[in-house]
């Protein structure tokens, strides 16, 4: 797992659980997808662009796929998906971004 800091690291193949992610304090923002997924890696620069503003908010950069869990638990269909969590709680979610602003909303929306 990865924080923004690092926005051209791998996706994770270790993921946490379910309860792990439930369990969360504060503000933390799960991003799934895949490092050959070209919608991932055209993002990475407008995700990474949004993320500078808020340094404090951790980015977990999950691998996404068949068997995979924490993603189906999440109900992701397309990458990459971000989805915003307060306290465990999905706050916003954002898929496939385009626009600096669709993601710095959803870190608006973490309070």
């Amino acid at each position: 797992m990865t924080t923004h800091a690092a926005a051209s690291t791998a996706y994770s193949t270790t993921a946490p659980t379910r309860a792990e992610v439930d369990a969360l304090a504060g503000a933390t923002v799960l991003e799934f997808g895949t490092d050959w997924c070209g919608y991932c890696k055209a993002a990475q620069p407008v995700i990474g662009q949004a993320f500078d503003a808020y340094p404090q908010v951790p980015r977990l950069k999950i691998e996404d796929g068949p068997g995979r869990r924490l993603g189906r638990s999440f109900k992701v269909k397309l990458w990459p998906t971000l989805i915003f969590l307060r306290d465990g709680v999905e706050i916003a979610r954002v898929v496939r971004p385009t626009e600096i602003q669709e993601v710095a909303d959803g870190l608006k929306a973490l309070g």
